[in-house]
C-alpha cells in the first residue's frame, strides 16, 4: 500500500508538534505500513513466573521513606465521552461534594502537612483537558511548588483512514487527532523539560497514576521497598477476576522479561485464552512507580524515544473507519531490565470508566477518610458488582437524574442488577444480590437477595 508518510509529517509540522513526536509517530506509521498489527500473539508469551511478582503483605515497615524524593504524577487527559461528558471527567462531583481534583490536590496537601516534605503533584493533560484543569487547581494555590510546573502536556496524533492509510481529513480539525495513549508520558517528560527540572531538584522516584483510580494513593511501604532495591519500574498488579477478563493481562516473554499485553493486542483467536483469569492471574492498575534515574539513562541509551509496543485502535468518525496509534505505559515494564510487579489488594485499583462505578463510589460502600483516602467499607472485600440498563444509566445525565432523590445503601450488597427504568427515593438499602427488573420508583424499603 502507498505510503502517505511525508503528508503525515507536513501535518505534524504545520500544527507545531515537537520533532520527537514526529519521529515516534512515523516510527509506529512504518509497521502499520509493513503490515504490524499491534497483536502479541499467545506463542509469544506465557504467565509470569512468581519470582517476577511481589507479594505487598510481605514487604517490611520500616520506620521511614524517602517522601523528599517522590513526585506524584496523575494522568488527566480524559473527557469521559463514555458518559457523556465534554470536559475533563476530573471535574466530575465523585464524594462529599469533593471531585477527582479536589480529592487528588487534598490528598497531597495533606501528605506535605503530616510529613513535613515539600512533595510535588504534577498532572499530565491532553489538548482536550487542560484549559478545565488548571483553572479549577487556582482554588488551591497552595499547590505548585516553586520552580515546577503543575502541569505538562499530551501530544497529539493524526488518525489514519483504514482503507488507504492516510490521513483524515475532516472539516472539524479536532477530528482528525487522537492522544497517543498515556505510553507517551516518558517522552513527554523529557520534551517539556520537566524530568530534568525533577533530577535537578533531587527528586528520584515518580508514582504514577490515573486520575480517575482514587484508590492509588501514595503508599510509603511500596516506596521504601522500590527505593531500597532500586528496582527501574514497578508496576502495581491485582489478581484479576471474571469482572477483569476482558481488560489487559500482564505475562512474561519466552525469557522470563515481563510485559502487557492488552486487549488491542490479543489476536482475534486466542481471546479464550486472553480471558482466562486462572491462566493470566494479574491485570495491571496503571499504578506505576518509575525511577527517574533509570528512565533518564534509559531515554539516552535510545535517543530519546521509548520503544513501547504498539497499539492499533480502530475507530469511526463521522462514517470513515480510522486507526488511531497509541501506546500504554504500563508497556515500558518490558523495556526496563529487572522491572518487577507488586500485587496489590484491591482498594488501590477504585477506577471511574462507567457510570456503574461512580454509583458505587457515590454510595457508601465507599468511604473518604479525614486524609481524604477513598476505602471500601469495613464490611466489604470488594466492590459490589453493578449492572445498570444503559438505555437508563449510561450517561452521567441519565445516572444523576435516576438518583437524585437519593442513593441506595450498598455497603452489605455483593450484586445490583438493574434492567428496569428505576427511580430512587430516600432509604433504600440494598444487600446481597438484588436484581430489579420492574420500572418504578423506590424509597424506604429494603431488598435483601431478592429478583423483582
Amino acid at each position: 500500500m502507498k505510503s502517505h508518510l511525508s503528508e503525515f509529517i507536513t501535518i505534524m509540522q504545520n500544527d507545531g508538534l515537537n520533532d520527537l513526536v514526529i519521529r515516534s509517530f512515523s516510527d509506529y506509521y512504518e509497521q502499520i505500513l509493513a503490515g504490524a498489527t499491534g497483536k502479541l500473539s499467545e506463542n509469544e508469551i506465557e504467565p509470569p513466573s512468581k519470582k517476577s511478582i511481589i507479594d505487598y503483605n510481605e514487604l517490611k515497615v520500616t520506620d521511614s521513606s524517602p517522601l523528599e524524593k517522590m513526585v506524584v504524577i496523575k494522568l488527566n487527559g480524559g473527557l469521559g465521552t463514555s458518559m457523556g461528558l465534554k470536559k475533563a471527567k476530573t471535574l466530575l462531583k465523585v464524594k462529599e461534594d469533593n471531585n477527582f481534583l479536589d480529592i487528588i490536590t487534598l490528598q497531597i496537601l495533606q501528605l506535605r502537612k503530616t510529613s513535613g516534605k515539600d512533595i510535588p503533584l504534577l498532572f499530565m493533560n491532553s489538548f482536550n483537558t487542560r484549559k478545565d484543569t488548571i483553572s479549577y487547581l487556582e482554588k488551591y494555590p497552595e499547590l505548585p511548588l516553586p520552580h515546577l510546573p503543575l502541569d505538562f502536556v499530551q501530544n497529539k496524533f493524526p488518525k489514519i483512514k483504514q482503507e488507504d492509510l492516510s490521513p483524515l481529513k475532516s472539516k472539524n480539525d479536532n477530528q482528525n487527532w487522537n492522544p497517543p495513549g498515556h505510553g507517551e508520558i516518558y517522552l513527554v517528560l523529557k520534551i517539556s523539560g520537566v524530568l530534568d527540572k525533577l533530577l535537578d531538584k533531587g527528586f528520584e522516584y515518580a508514582f504514577i497514576s490515573n486520575s480517575d483510580n482514587l484508590g492509588a494513593i501514595v503508599d510509603e511501604k511500596i516506596l521504601s521497598h522500590f527505593a531500597i532495591t532500586k528496582e527501574p519500574f514497578l508496576m502495581e498488579v491485582c489478581r484479576r477476576t471474571e469482572m477483569d477478563k476482558k481488560g489487559g493481562h500482564l505475562a512474561q516473554t519466552k525469557d522470563g522479561q515481563l510485559i502487557l499485553r492488552e486487549t488491542a493486542q490479543c489476536p482475534e483467536g486466542e481471546m479464550d485464552s486472553f480471558q482466562d483469569v486462572n491462566k493470566y492471574r494479574y491485570f495491571n492498575t496503571n499504578n506505576l512507580w518509575v525511577n527517574l534515574k533509570a528512565l533518564k539513562k534509559k531515554l539516552n541509551e535510545s535517543n530519546n524515544f521509548v520503544p513501547l509496543s504498539m497499539i492499533v485502535n480502530p475507530k469511526e468518525v463521522e462514517g470513515t473507519k480510522v486507526f488511531q496509534i497509541e501506546s500504554a505505559m504500563g508497556a515500558a515494564i518490558s523495556i526496563f531490565k529487572g522491572s518487577k510487579a507488586i500485587a496489590v489488594e484491591r482498594n488501590r485499583f477504585a477506577p471511574v470508566k462507567k457510570t456503574t462505578d461512580l454509583l458505587g463510589i457515590w454510595s457508601d460502600a465507599f468511604v473518604l477518610t479525614d486524609d481524604y483516602r477513598l476505602i471500601l467499607d469495613k464490611n466489604l472485600n470488594q466492590p459490589p458488582a453493578i449492572k445498570l440498563n444503559e438505555n437508563y444509566y449510561k450517561t452521567i445525565d441519565q445516572l444523576q437524574n435516576h438518583f437524585k432523590d437519593g442513593i441506595p445503601s450498598l455497603k452489605d450488597c455483593a450484586n445490583l442488577t438493574i434492567e428496569g427504568d428505576v427511580y430512587f427515593g430516600k432509604n433504600v438499602k440494598i444487600i446481597g444480590d438484588v436484581k430489579i427488573n420492574d420500572s418504578k420508583k423506590l424509597e424506604n424499603c429494603r431488598l435483601e437477595n431478592v429478583e423483582i
